[in-house]
């Protein structure tokens, strides 16, 4: 039997204070190759402080960081070789040329020319970037900017690739396709670790890090954590659905009621005996609405239910 791989990155009790705060509180995990290791929690959770600690951006108050085995805290320079920092607001040059920010952030990254051009063209096809080439970078929509990002973070080849929140504020269609890149890139052996606000994408990922006030409050595969969901979700549709959230949030048994659209989907002890006091209570509050069924829990679901029953646990 072959030995275990070393990890790609390795956070041993990263600690991280700002004033009057922790933003990062003795936080350890290990991300293997070839993984997709998603952040996901509120805003102020620490997400992004987590990625700029393991990108050597700044330094931990205590604790230690590697990636690719270099001690990022002790040896920052050298453990940039190793990866890529792609931040929320990627630091394009608007007024270059897609050809000419990639050949800058080329030079930064210390990539000899001849083997800068053997990469652009091939980085270029598998982008769908290649038409344009010679457009200028302030002239791209949103999806195509951070797919030029994307580019300009991989032309020196990383083993390590941290994204944080790539995907905000840019469509469904690019978003899409801005997850097939990763999945191509963890195909080759690409270790990447993404912070993400839209709880969707959370179902990408190899595993999860629930984080919550700076402490990583669960970790595991997203079918792990789903199997820990408290309870039982129910699904009730309704045309005033504001109004059915209204009339049971507040009922016995009831832990959440989460508004989706024209649906509510409540979290409850038990759907034996919660459903009978649901449809008691519409009906006398005279709110059309379709029977309550069992819901599969979709991320939200899941996250509100765990970061609720850490709070009430002692």
């Amino acid at each position: 039997m072959s030995p275990a791989l070393p990890p790609r990155i390795e956070a041993r009790k990263l600690v991280k204070r700002f004033p009057g705060v922790f933003a990062v509180n003795e936080m350890s995990f290990s991300v293997g190759e070839g993984e997709i290791f998603g952040l996901v929690g509120p805003d102020g959770a620490g997400k992004t402080t987590v990625i700029r600690l393991l990108a050597g951006v700044m330094p931990p108050d205590s604790g230690s960081a590697t990636i690719d085995g270099v001690d990022v805290v002790a040896d920052p320079e050298r453990a940039k070789q190793f990866l890529s920092y792609m931040p929320q607001r990627f630091g394009l040059y608007e007024d270059l040329t897609v050809d000419e920010n990639i050949r800058f952030y080329a030079d930064i990254f210390e990539v000899a020319p001849s083997i800068r051009d053997q990469r652009i063209g091939p980085l270029l096809s598998s982008f769908g970037m290649a038409p344009f080439q010679r457009r200028l970078a302030g002239q791209l929509s949103g999806g195509m900017k951070q797919k030029l990002g994307l580019i300009c973070a991989l032309i020196h080849t990383p083993r390590v690739l941290l994204l944080d929140e790539p995907t905000t504020g840019v469509d469904p269609v690019s978003r899409r396709d801005f997850w097939k890149i990763l999945y191509s890139l963890r195909e080759q052996g690409v270790t990447i670790l993404i912070s993400t606000a839209y709880l969707e994408e959370a179902e990408r990922c190899t595993r999860l890090a629930l984080v919550h006030q700076g402490v990583m409050a669960y970790c595991d595969t997203p079918a792990r954590l789903r199997a820990m969901m408290p309870g039982k979700l129910l699904n009730v549709v309704s045309s005033q659905a504001r109004d059915v959230q209204k009339a049971i949030a507040s009922l016995p048994g009831i832990s959440g009621a989460l508004l989706m659209g024209d649906r509510v989907h409540v979290a409850v002890d038990d759907d034996g005996r919660r459903i009978p006091e649901i449809v008691r209570v519409l009906e006398e509050a005279h709110i059309p609405f379709e029977p309550p069924v069992p819901a599969e829990p979709t991320m939200e679901d899941l996250f509100l239910a765990l970061l609720r029953e850490r709070r009430t646990s002692p």
